[in-house]
């Protein structure tokens, strides 16, 4: 196949986005750290000279939102979540719809499943216990017999929602299954967690329950030391991987067989990573077998920096730091697991700059539908056409690929051989010297309707059109000197301040086009050409910009 008929059928496959939105009124965990969103700094509050940005730093704990849970949150020998290639968490998969089936507090089986979907060996399954309804995004769910005339949608999601029967695991690995997902606050059994003991009298009902459908204590059912082996250790090993807090656009997959698409943060250090969760069915007219082979043998580049506390943040924005607020050996009663906490500003590793970020009437990131962060697109590599502080123009990608209008526009500056985790790592020269945009280039994504930018560097913009210019001095007097060499005019001739100050994020913020930077990994062995790309970030409802998994497919061989 060749790649225009593949990037033409990525393009018309019928798409679904099965995230939950993540807001500072998102329930976490019991007991973890909700997300809280402060603004340190806003667009008039900048210092040094010229416009600011909206600057948020966030604290959250990864339990809040849809999320992956990683081996590591139950193994700490396992595998981290920036070491999971995504072929392990993308494939076919089904939905397997059993809400009739269970209860607050019941048991599901394998039966159960089957009964509803076909499942695969090696499928991605997608649990739906109607639990999603108790979703802080969804409608209440009225009861007269409840407290208010609702109910409580917090307990629902997380404290009441139903489990796996004890035989489910075991299942789950004989199936080889690639991840197991659920629509409601965990993909155990709330009373197999914490819970049990955080919420005695909801596991006094729990028990009850049980007893009187199966004749069983709780620690009958599940023997405690037999069990704690199985979920911890057996499991994690056999790289059993869980996805939490599905909501979306669940509904719409009932019993039906889809190609879905698991895109954590990947993160090094922590045990489970915010992630967008989609999934992707043919278009009209073409065979599914013929869709998944086709899926099957495509190429997914990794466009993503690993997300570590060692990575570097924009000069003066809060860097990444973790806690661990959980461990495995840390509980007494022995449903200990890892948790952490976590705290930074968005400008640091891939991420996206959103509308918001300097356009205060903007659309948050959360507010943006999936299909706009997806779609045909291009990597421009002038890596040879440019150096230290040098200006690219449009001529210069349109030499190289062929841009498109409405194409996603990645721009390989060859500055990622340069960011934290690489052996030329050299931070000033990735920070401070990076090449940039001429004046022209705005105004040229505008008329070609760009959908988004992307660039392998820590801005889209040169940083001598940022704050860098009043920070280092002797560093824009190099970029000057080189400028008036290029192109005959001096920085202030060239880029005028009231004109090109921060030219990529006012000019084309609230024009709706966005841009990711910091992007690395697999783009240092992309070519130029066309590909269908893209985006899959966190859904976070009140923030500007955001964190999240950035892709480039092409066609297998």
């Amino acid at each position: 196949m060749d790649r225009e008929q593949f990037i033409k059928i990525m393009d018309s496959a019928k798409l679904y986005d099965l995230t939950q939105g993540c807001s500072i009124f998102t329930p976490p965990w019991p007991g973890d750290k909700a997300l809280e969103i402060h603004f340190f700094k806003r667009v008039t509050g900048a210092y040094g000279g010229g416009l600011g940005a909206n600057g948020q730093l966030i604290r959250w704990s990864n339990s809040v939102g849809t999320h992956l849970v990683g081996e590591r949150a139950f193994h700490s020998g396992a595998r981290a979540i920036s070491d999971i290639p995504l072929t392990d968490l993308c494939g076919p998969g089904v939905v397997a719809d059993i809400s009739d089936l269970v209860s607050d507090y019941s048991l599901y089986t394998p039966e159960m499943i089957t009964s509803r979907a076909d499942v695969k060996k090696g499928d991605v399954l997608i649990i739906n216990t109607g639990y999603h309804r108790y979703s802080w995004d969804q409608p209440d769910v009225l009861n007269p017999k409840a407290q208010g005339g609702v109910e409580s949608k917090e307990f629902g999601f997380l404290v009441r929602h139903p489990g796996p029967s004890p035989e489910f695991f075991q299942w789950a690995m004989d199936m080889e299954l690639k991840a197991i997902g659920v629509d409601c606050g965990c993909a155990e059994h709330p009373m197999n967690t914490n819970l049990r003991y955080m919420h005695a009298n909801e596991f006094e009902k729990a028990e009850a329950k049980l007893q009187a459908e199966y004749g069983k204590t709780w620690d009958e059912m599940f023997p405690p030391d037999e069990y704690y082996t199985l979920t911890h250790i057996t499991m994690p090993q056999a790289k059993v991987l869980l996805v939490e807090s599905i909501v979306g656009q669940i509904d719409e997959l009932n019993g039906q067989r889809a190609w879905i698409m698991v895109m954590p943060i990947p993160f090094l250090e922590v045990e489970s990573a915010w992630s967008r969760v989609a999934a992707m069915q043919p278009p009209d007219g073409m065979d599914e077998d013929k869709f998944f082979q086709i899926m099957g043998s495509a190429q997914m580049l990794d466009l993503t920096l690993p997300f570590s506390v060692m990575t570097p943040q924009w000069a003066n924005y809060e860097p990444l730091s973790v806690k661990f607020i959980k461990r495995v050996g840390g509980q007494s009663f022995g449903l200990g697991r890892n948790s952490s906490m976590c705290k930074a500003s968005f400008h640091l590793a891939t991420h996206m700059d959103g509308e918001k970020h300097f356009w205060p009437a903007g659309r948050t990131i959360g507010q943006v539908p999936l299909e706009d962060w997806v779609g045909p697109g291009v990597i421009a590599d002038i890596s040879h056409l440019v150096s230290d502080a040098s200006v690219y123009t449009p001529e210069m990608i349109e030499s190289v690929v062929d841009v498109r209008e409405g194409d996603i526009l990645i721009t390989k500056t060859g500055w990622h051989q340069y960011g934290w985790n690489s052996p030329d790592s050299d931070e000033f020269r990735y920070m401070i010297r990076h090449p940039g945009p001429s004046p022209d280039f705005a105004q040229w994504c505008v008329d070609k309707k760009l959908k988004w930018l992307g660039v392998d560097a820590v801005s889209q913009d040169h940083p001598m059109n940022t704050i860098q210019r009043v920070w280092h001095p002797k560093t824009f007097e190099e970029a000057n000197r080189k400028l008036i060499e290029s192109f005959g005019q001096d920085w202030d001739e060239m880029y005028p301040l009231d004109e090109f100050y921060q030219d990529t994020h006012l000019n084309l913020f609230p024009k709706k086009i966005v841009h990711a930077e910091n992007l690395g990994a697999d783009i240092a062995t992309a070519p130029s050409g066309r590909y269908y790309i893209g985006c899959y970030l966190q859904k976070g409802m009140e923030c500007a910009s955001m964190w999240g998994r950035f892709v480039a497919f092409k066609e297998g061989d």
